[in-house]
């Protein structure tokens, strides 16, 4: 083949996306590919969870509380939350990132108006004395979900905004500290202090890899700990649930307050290094309360043993050091707002599974936060899965623009 002419059928194809081959045949490059390991490394989770999940639901129908379900009436509205997060997930990867900045703010907004409309009697709907939910009928929606991926988006598109004055405090911090402040209230009003802790460390993250001043950083993040520790110390039975997860053993907390913990400990000491066996578990047996939401993980402890809880680990670490890596891309490329926004997906992932992998093993005071993309729960599974379809759209962009193409 003339070499002018394989010239140019190689920068026609780099134009789009694709390579040569040989025979002068186009082929799709694996430049332009979307990141198949993070694919494979989220569908595992999902699919692993949706195993644990019915293990962990299969005996609840035998209690007064689900007398009338079905034993596999969780696993199914699992699927379909998996299936409804994966179609939402393929629509969402087709937004280009600068759309997602535009209306980011407006997203904020509407979030807003969600946690409002949670407080509202009849329209909020509360379980276990906390109001989190929006019934729809058909399934429930939280809110909060929705507010974690907003609180992202909002924090890189305020930094990218701000960011000549992100050094200064009253331009650069204090507007971002009043919204997670009304965030923060709201949430504390449901209550949900889990939700409020992971929404402040996305933001916070977000601000300090902004650019915001390290010293002010540091007081401010002194500020908030201290607020944390006077709302848990005003609340007589947050005060109670710190007592207790100090010494669950005690009689009167493991029967009481420490009660989820105690027997969380429990499971993970019968699962030892390779478990009981899938299906095995006895704590999910009416023990352990909220096995295939909050306490999943204790689950896994129990039945697949401490390989299956390092598996888990290991997963969830290397999603947060992918979404870092394409973060750094997109930064290193000057697309700040996609560098950002990947990093803040990243810390959103990590910080809530370690916040709930810390409930499990007593690391961290209990807390209702579920174990991301394993856990049951619709919005939480929609969710998460959008934000890792907005990962890969921002991975597929640095790639396009990596071989010199327009996005």
């Amino acid at each position: 083949m003339n070499f002018s002419k394989l010239f140019f059928w190689q920068r026609l194809a780099g134009a789009n996306g694709q390579t040569v081959s040989s025979s002068g045949t186009a082929s799709r490059s694996k430049m332009m590919s979307c990141d198949q390991p993070l694919i494979w490394v989220s569908l595992a989770l999902l699919l692993m969870g949706m195993v644990m999940v019915y293990s962990a639901s299969i005996a609840l129908p035998e209690s007064p509380k689900y007398a009338g379900y079905r034993n596999t009436h969780f696993l199914m509205r699992q699927v379909i939350f998996i299936v409804i997060g994966l179609m939402a997930g393929m629509a969402v990867f087709r937004v280009p990132l600068k759309a997602w900045e535009r209306i980011a703010p407006w997203l904020f907004v509407f979030s807003l108006v969600l946690l409002v409309l949670v407080l509202i009697p009849g329209i909020g709907k509360g379980v276990n004395g906390a109001r989190r939910w929006i019934s729809l009928k058909v399934f429930n929606v939280q809110p909060s979900e929705l507010m974690k991926l907003a609180v992202v988006l909002y924090a890189a598109n305020f930094t990218v905004r701000k960011q000549e004055v992100m050094h200064r405090l009253t331009k650069g911090f204090m507007p971002m500290a009043a919204a997670v402040g009304l965030v923060g209230l709201l949430l504390l009003l449901e209550p949900d202090l889990g939700a409020f802790g992971v929404i402040v460390c996305i933001a916070m993250a977000i601000l300090f890899l902004g650019g915001i001043n390290a010293i002010w950083f540091t007081g401010i993040g002194a500020t908030l700990f201290g607020i944390f520790g006077m709302v848990v110390l005003l609340s007589p039975w947050r005060r109670e649930r710190i007592f207790a997860y100090l010494n669950p053993w005690v009689e009167e907390n493991a029967l009481g307050k420490a009660y989820q913990l105690s027997h969380s400990l429990i499971a993970f000491g019968r699962g030892e290094l390779l478990g009981v066996g899938l299906g095995g578990s006895v704590e999910k047996l009416h023990y352990l309360p909220e096995a295939h939401t909050d306490f999943l993980l204790a689950v896994i402890g129990e039945e697949l043993g401490l390989a299956g809880v390092l598996a888990v680990v290991i997963l969830f670490f290397w999603i947060v050091r992918r979404s870092f890596e394409i973060g750094r891309q997109a930064i290193a490329m000057e697309m700040i707002f996609s560098g950002l926004v990947a990093k803040g997906i990243g810390i959103w992932i990590g910080v809530q599974a370690f916040i709930n992998m810390g409930v499990n093993l007593g690391l961290l005071p209990t807390k209702g936060l579920t174990l991301p993309l394993m856990s049951y729960g619709g919005s939480g599974i929609v969710m998460n899965c959008i934000g890792l379809a907005i990962l890969l759209r921002i991975d597929y962009e640095n790639r396009i623009v990596m071989r010199g193409g327009r996005i």
